[in-house]
């Protein structure tokens, strides 16, 4: 399996709107070696919060190695058309380093109105979208008639061109047995956020099960994780300072059995004890002030990083 650490946030975690704070943060993304760049998905917001396709095309354009993700891309408030041309453009013009994660959006259905549907359909208008985009990516003249979407002799250019196939890894988000489901029967990975290494580990055999019973090849290294981290010279000092910047909170579940809060070691024993569950890719969100965000991320490259990204192995 190999291991790979990328980094995500929500919203403009930087102290102001100057985009050069993004820019400083990209360029260390890439020396220090960070797998993967994810941005959050949210169209309707009072804050600041970037489009991720088009923030993702400047971060790809600005960097060689840095992979760019979405975690995660609320797919029923788009064209399915228009997000597969979006994506195979990005993947075209980065080399293949684009990661698609996908989920069904937020509960608010102001955003679903906003966007021309309805959030009572975001199953299957999702569903179908995959369904669409894929055959985009690989195919031409595509003829399709769906509940939701039609296209008849379509082709769209550029293709994907993402590793061996050209088809991006559509990854699927979310943590009940519905998500899981979609994930064994229409996804090529699972990426679960908020959830304990237990619960990723019965996760994992759950969607191999029924993977196996779809028919469906998921690859064994395509099992992720997404958590929160803090470093600080203890535990209780980085929970002080990630609380007010904790994005959703479990209240089943203490979200210190989710997140890495303390020294670099801590973060350490729950990677690893997620990868003993069964998942090797992660996307780990800074829980810090704004003006900190540079800071946790060094810590991050270099004394995380190194540890599962060998020089031999990039």
């Amino acid at each position: 399996m190999s291991v790979r650490i990328g980094i995500g946030f929500g919203g403009w975690p930087f102290p102001d709107a100057d985009p050069q704070h993004l820019w400083r943060y990209v360029d260390a993304c890439e020396e220090l070696d960070v797998d993967s760049l994810w941005l959050s998905d949210r169209i309707v917001s009072s804050t600041l919060n970037m489009e991720p396709i088009v923030a993702l095309s400047f971060i790809a354009g600005r960097t060689e190695k840095l992979k760019v993700g979405t975690s995660v891309l609320a797919v029923p408030l788009r064209n399915p058309t228009i997000l597969a041309k979006e994506i195979a453009t990005l993947d075209f013009l980065s080399g293949g380093r684009s990661l698609p994660a996908i989920g069904l959006g937020t509960e608010d259905e102001t955003e679903y109105e906003a966007c021309g549907t309805k959030r009572s359909v975001r199953v299957s208008r999702t569903e179908e979208a995959v369904e669409v985009m894929r055959l985009l990516w690989k195919e031409d003249n595509v003829t399709y008639h769906g509940k939701h979407f039609t296209l008849n002799n379509v082709t769209i250019q550029p293709k994907p061109v993402f590793p061996p196939d050209g088809l991006p890894p559509i990854w699927i988000g979310g943590r009940s047995e519905a998500a899981m489901r979609r994930t064994a029967r229409i996804g090529d990975g699972w990426l679960v956020s908020q959830a304990t290494p237990e619960e990723v580990g019965e996760g994992v055999k759950k969607i191999k099960t029924w993977a196996d019973e779809y028919g469906n090849d998921i690859e064994d290294d395509h099992y992720g994780a997404l958590f929160a981290f803090c470093f600080a010279d203890s535990r209780e000092e980085a929970e002080r300072i990630a609380a007010p910047y904790m994005l959703r909170r479990r209240e089943d579940v203490d979200y210190n059995s989710f997140s890495a809060f303390g020294r670099p070691e801590d973060f350490i024993e729950l990677v690893d004890r997620f990868v003993e569950a069964g998942a090797d890719k992660f996307v780990v969100r800074p829980a810090c002030p704004p003006e900190m965000m540079q800071e946790q991320l060094e810590i991050l490259g270099r004394e995380i990083v190194p540890r599962y990204h060998p020089v031999s192995d990039v």
